[in-house]
């Protein structure tokens, strides 16, 4: 009930004009640096923190809550558009929302990822507001043998579940690993798939992996395949431009179950929302098979609707866990740390105390926030839609041209721009020869935490294995594993036994 009070005084000092103002510039500034390719909503945050110094504290963590969302939604809206993710967060939500574009139902698509982004904000931020002094108690629990066999589940479940065929997946999750560890190794010094190029020595961003992957082996394939589709049909938009209600009765259990996904991961330190947005799409998918009439790989509104609310639900259990006790749990949180920092605020537990109306006014913020983008977005998605009119050698043309400004403007490295485009015709090669995409970007985001969790712990242990299923947490992963192990070899013995009759 005291929580509930504080928060009432927050959204007293939140509801002003001006900061209603900042709420408002935030998550427009945040939505536009997002359909960016390579500049997501930590790349905002970070753009931003310098011209948010001249701005009292309170005023620059309100406008900071709206341009962590407001990047959030952005990075999926060029993810559904043209499959060019603004951030990693966004890839699971490419898959089937950029297969309900190409059928036609972008505006659908659109709407279903605003009021996922809202469902799953708002369910985050309720539990914040509730929870925050016991959020620490969560995290604290986990440790590098939990860390790895979290990594673990995330890695067989993706590989196993989002292709028809296992070998598929697992081939692209080991390329993924494959690129996650070029470059020197930091415990021993050893080069690693270098070959002796010194540009190699600190690896391949996540940036140049994902834009060559998603968005530059998608302005390949639609290259190779320009002859064969008639102009203006790719794109054709069916149907009214929003949700019916069939949609929305078909979207919300994925709604549902992708918040409660999302929302104990912004508490636990892997890095950012890739790993619950690619668990709620690999269980979307799972649940998807036992149905008379599968939709994955057909534009389905479940694998859309379920990576969004997850999505947005870890950001703002993530925001939580930052203020609680001071954890930056992505990469987001990090760059708000600086922030507070910068402001001479250390996040944690005392900060509820000496700084309440300024945590207490950030947390309403986020309320707010989640409302303004719902009303810039829904309504609007018919417009964003539009660009899909485009004639698709203008559109994926300058999809390339931001690919490549992207990229350079995050490293200014040649070497990156040469690197995004090999790597863009190995994901052209991929989907020419139907191997999934999902496998790769997990195994590129969480192969270092899986190595390092993995080293940790052995070092540890003085080199005993046995620390990695010591803990009622590693073995209940496992035992999730195993289940899921089992149910795929399940559904391939009976789709063989099926394919006999």
């Amino acid at each position: 009930m005291e929580s509930l009070d504080l928060l009432a005084g927050g959204f007293a000092l939140a509801f002003t004009p001006m900061n209603l103002l900042w709420v408002f510039v935030g998550a427009f500034l945040g939505t536009a640096v997002g359909v960016l390719p390579g500049l997501g909503s930590s790349m905002a945050v970070a753009l931003l923190l310098p011209v948010t110094f001249t701005l009292d504290p309170t005023a620059a963590f309100i406008m900071f809550a709206g341009v962590y969302f407001g990047g959030l939604f952005g990075d999926s809206t060029m993810a559904i558009l043209v499959n060019t993710p603004g951030g990693s967060t966004a890839i699971a939500s490419a898959f089937e929302g950029h297969r309900m574009t190409l059928n036609g139902r972008a505006p659908q698509a659109l709407a279903t990822a605003a009021i996922g982004a809202f469902i799953g904000g708002l369910v985050s931020c309720v539990i914040v507001v509730l929870f925050a002094p016991k959020l620490a108690d969560l995290a604290i629990n986990f440790g590098p043998p939990e860390y790895l066999a979290l990594s673990v589940l995330a890695f067989i479940a993706t590989a196993s579940v989002v292709s028809s065929s296992v070998a598929k997946g697992m081939t692209s999750l080991f390329l993924g690993l494959g690129l996650a560890v070029i470059g020197i190794d930091g415990i021993s010094g050893a080069q690693r798939f270098t070959f002796g190029a010194p540009q190699l020595f600190d690896g391949i961003s996540i940036i140049v992996i994902t834009v060559g992957v998603l968005a530059l082996g998608e302005v390949f394939h639609v290259a190779s395949r320009v002859r064969r589709t008639r102009p203006g049909q790719l794109h054709q938009v069916t149907g009214r431009p929003y949700l019916s209600r069939a949609d929305v009765r078909e979207a919300a259990p994925a709604w549902a179950r992708g918040a409660g996904i999302g929302a104990p991961f912004g508490v636990i330190p892997v890095g950012g929302a890739e790993i619950p947005t690619f668990l709620a799409y690999g269980s979307e998918r799972a649940l998807d098979r036992r149905r008379p009439h599968p939709q994955f790989g057909k534009g389905a509104i479940r694998g859309l609707a379920a990576p969004e609310a997850a999505g947005n639900a870890t950001a703002g259990t993530a925001i939580g866990a930052l203020l609680a006790m001071g954890l930056p749990t992505s990469a987001t949180a990090a760059i708000m740390l600086a922030a507070f920092r910068q402001y001479g605020l250390q996040p944690g537990p005392l900060l509820f105390d000496r700084s309440a109306d300024l945590v207490w006014t950030l947390l309403a913020s986020l309320f707010i926030a989640l409302f303004v983008l719902l009303i810039l977005n829904l309504p609007f998605a018919p417009m964003w839609a539009k660009l899909t009119k485009i004639p698709r050698h203008y559109l994926y043309a300058g999809i390339a041209v931001f690919c490549g400004l992207g990229v350079y403007a995050t490293s200014a490295a040649v070497t990156d721009l040469l690197l995004v485009l090999g790597i863009g015709f190995v994901g052209f090669l991929l989907r020419r020869f139907d191997f999934p995409l999902a496998p790769i970007m997990i195994g590129v985001v969480l192969g270092p935490l899986a190595e390092t969790s993995l080293r940790n712990a052995l070092l540890s242990s003085g080199g005993d294995y046995n620390i990695l299923v010591d803990s009622g947490i590693s073995l209940t992963i496992y035992g999730a594993l195993l289940l899921i192990i089992a149910f795929t070899l399940f559904q391939s013995l009976r789709s063989w036994k099926g394919r006999d009759v």
